[in-house]
């Protein structure tokens, strides 16, 4: 399997401020010296030399990860980073998409309206959801006044599914399994397995202590996974002060990473008001926290878009 990030904030978009730009700048300035400016290659060598969060950013479009098994293509969520997926993307030979929800917060969905595939005739899309409604919550937010473009005007080829937890299901020969998890008007994770491998899906979830009881349906998705993908928006104070609203602090991400034996984790729906150096930081201190729990070698990384994992 490839995984790729098109969209990894939280609750709306975050696009880099002009103030944070400058701060960029500023911290390559204070960063050089003469020396690394005399020539071509010292210039190269210096800007790769660079943080991460300098020279590059975590990305401000909300959520959408892409599945790509073979030649069976999975869109994970279509926040406002399917657009970028539906204008950079590889398309499928077939036009074939499987679209998952996790649930239908408007960070989730907003992106599907700008996705040009949809408007393609000879796209052909199955969407899967835990709920029955799913094609009414799509229309609505296409109603006028709120878009001026009916759900109408997407290819007629929509079949919509509706996903029953702990029930296993397949998209070709990807093995699919799902779970309820604690979120304001619930939100579901998936695992996927392909070949061997093991990925996992769980954004929008504030963990709680029913998250580390093993029953058949939280073992089928995330037990011994690969790969999660994982929520963990807050900081732990920053948890306490906004408990009930649905989101992770990074500490506990790794906590429910590590009970699950989970080989790499991906921090997952960041907060939209943390800037990328915020973000390496509560990157650092995840992986300082993962060390001092457990000395455990689980591999820590931020979700960037367009960042590839391959399983």
């Amino acid at each position: 399997m490839k995984i790729r990030f098109w969209g990894v904030r939280g609750s709306l978009p975050a696009p880099l401020t002009p103030d944070q730009i400058q701060s960029k700048i500023m911290a390559v300035i204070q960063r050089a010296t003469p020396a690394d400016l005399e020539s071509a290659e010292s210039r190269a060598k210096f800007v790769s030399g660079l943080p991460s969060w300098i020279f590059g950013t975590t990305g401000g479009n909300t959520s959408c990860v892409e599945i790509q098994a073979g030649k069976t293509e999975i869109i994970l969520d279509a926040g406002t980073g399917i657009r970028v997926l539906g204008k950079s993307g590889i398309k499928p030979a077939d036009n074939h998409y499987h679209l998952i929800f996790s649930h239908f917060h408007w960070d989730h969905i907003q992106g599907l309206p700008f996705f040009d595939a949809a408007y393609n005739p000879n796209s052909v899309f199955d969407v899967y959801s835990a709920v029955e409604n799913t094609k009414e919550l799509l229309q609505k937010q296409m109603f006028q006044p709120y878009y001026p473009v009916p759900f109408e005007a997407f290819t007629k080829n929509f079949t919509f599914h509706q996903v029953q937890p702990g029930k296993t299901f397949n998209i070709n020969d990807v093995v699919v399994n799902s779970a309820p998890m604690s979120h304001p008007g619930l939100s579901h994770s998936f695992s996927f397995e392909h070949k061997g491998s093991k990925f996992v899906y769980a954004t929008d979830v504030e963990l709680k202590a029913k998250d580390f009881v093993k029953t058949a349906e939280t073992e089928a998705v995330f037990s011994g996974a690969d790969a999660i993908v994982l929520d963990s928006q807050y900081t732990v104070e920053e948890s306490y002060r906004k408990e009930n609203w649905g989101h992770s602090a990074f500490c506990y991400a790794v906590d429910f990473a590590i009970f699950w034996n989970i080989k790499k984790l991906y921090l997952f729906h960041h907060e939209p008001t943390y800037d990328d150096k915020k973000l390496n930081s509560i990157l650092q201190a995840a992986r300082w926290y993962a060390r001092y729990i457990e000395h455990s070698d689980m591999e820590i990384y931020l979700a960037k878009e367009s960042l590839e994992i391959d399983l």
